[in-house]
């Protein structure tokens, strides 16, 4: 790794962004979605696909990610996606007050805003991670991941506890007023937080020239390549088997809590904030960890691989508890659950960064941009595939208690394929460098970095 990393002021100012996208994303997924369903009366699947389509759109990570390698600098991919994301935030807004008087001119400017915050979300979120795995070092990976997806649910819990004030009481301008002050200082903190973080314009001008030759094989090419490394490939698959999992349960975990162990809405809302508490401690205990303890204890072969066997052990938990019965201890097992969570996704994104320069030189940018959209297709799936085989089983099966534990004990066996195919990853990194898996986190995976990689200045 470069001597001239960034430190943890350069992490924070980048967590800022991501900060910022979460900021823009749940106007559109959260607040959006409750005016459609509840002040203009639309069904709920509205909303719905909407919020589905943005994820669609996520599929364009790999081809923004091949634009920043041809390019060799990704703060212009990172500021241009944060600026299409914002205008697609404010068009979201424009479309939802249009719906109020004339509705299918309003879901037809939805349909086009929500594509345009996908893309916007692409160009953004997939740059930003190849700008942190080439400026942090390999010991602070943990702890940076940690630290930006902290700052990006910040963002998320601010902007909701603001804005909810902020548009009462309700109207479509000021929707669209508000929507688009937080657009508007999401971009200034944006530039703000990436000035002079890349680097000197003769390391990048190096970089633009190492990778021109690359760059005339094509997008397609550069994808196929990526795709024929066996690691990047099965890091994918267990990038989405594991998202599809993690998001399968968001969305029946408080239909369960309401049906099988009789609590009210909020009681189960209470509960969801339980579980998202237990994240927040397992993404903390993974940084400290990495950073902290030495061999296995701190590396990212174990918190991955651990914390999907963990989500797998506690969902079956969930399954038996239900017929159990009251006297099952609910509450910690659930944050159990976002404890385990937690603990595999900040791991998953430490070793995103750690794998982004693994394979073929001045592909990063494609590489991170595959894992992307493999997760954004879970995401897409997850609460859909859930809550069908929800009411599936409940068909089939009658007995909520049975229709509720089946489809935990198959979002448990997703987790375990997840684990299985984390091992194999790392197992294989370990072969290839000659490393034992036990290597502490700072050394866990392979280090060569791409001759693409600008000789940045500390930030």
């Amino acid at each position: 790794m470069n001597g001239n990393a960034i430190g943890w002021t350069g992490i924070v100012r980048l967590g800022l962004i991501q900060a910022g996208i979460g900021a823009i994303v749940v106007l559109a997924t959260s607040t959006m979605n409750r005016i459609m369903v509840v002040e203009l009366a639309l069904p709920a699947v509205l909303p719905g696909l909407l919020v589905a389509l943005h994820y669609v759109f996520q599929l364009l990570r790999p081809r923004m990610g091949y634009g920043s390698d041809v390019g060799g600098r990704r703060v212009p991919w990172i500021i241009g996606g944060i600026a299409v994301l914002a205008i697609g935030g404010v068009g979201a807004a424009a479309a939802t007050a249009l719906m109020a008087s004339r509705p299918m001119l309003g879901i037809a400017a939805a349909i086009v805003a929500y594509a345009v915050i996908g893309a916007g979300v692409s160009a953004a979120g997939t740059t930003l991670l190849v700008l942190l795995a080439q400026r942090v070092a390999p010991a602070r990976r943990a702890a940076a991941a940690t630290i930006v997806w902290l700052m990006m649910i910040a963002g998320i819990g601010v902007t909701a506890t603001v804005v909810g004030r902020l548009l009462d009481p309700y109207s479509p301008f000021r929707l669209i007023q508000v929507t688009a002050e937080v657009a508007g200082m999401v971009v200034v903190l944006s530039l703000l937080a990436v000035w002079g973080i890349e680097g000197r314009s003769s390391d990048r001008q190096r970089a633009v020239t190492s990778v021109k030759k690359d760059a005339e094989a094509g997008f397609m090419e550069a994808l196929r390549q990526v795709w024929t490394e066996p690691q990047a490939r099965n890091f994918a698959i267990f990038v989405f088997v594991a998202m599809l999992a993690y998001s399968a349960q968001e969305l029946i975990l408080e239909p369960f809590a309401g049906a099988v162990f009789g609590l009210t809405p909020g009681q189960s809302t209470g509960l969801t904030g339980m579980q998202h508490g237990g994240v927040l401690l397992g993404m903390a205990v993974v940084a400290v960890a990495g950073a902290n303890l030495p061999g296995r204890l701190g590396s990212l072969r174990l918190w991955t691989i651990g914390g999907c066997a963990a989500s797998s052990i506690v969902l079956l938990a969930l399954a038996i508890g239900g017929f159990a019965g009251p006297s099952w201890p609910l509450r910690p097992i659930v944050f159990a659950l976002g404890v385990a969570n937690g603990a595999f996704a900040v791991s998953a994104i430490g070793s995103m960064m750690q794998l982004a320069h693994s394979g073929r030189a001045s592909r990063e940018g494609v590489r991170m941009g595959l894992w992307g959209a493999a997760q954004a297709l879970a995401f897409a799936c997850g609460g859909l595939i859930s809550t069908t085989a929800s009411d599936i089983a409940h068909r089939l099966l009658g007995s909520p208690v049975t229709a509720y534990a089946a489809v935990f004990v198959g979002e448990a066996v997703l987790f375990l394929l997840a684990a299985g195919q984390a091992a194999r990853v790392f197992g294989a990194a370990s072969r290839d460098t000659g490393e034992q898996s036990s290597s502490p986190l700072r050394d866990a995976m392979p280090e060569p970095m791409s001759e693409a990689m600008p000789e940045p200045r500390g930030a």
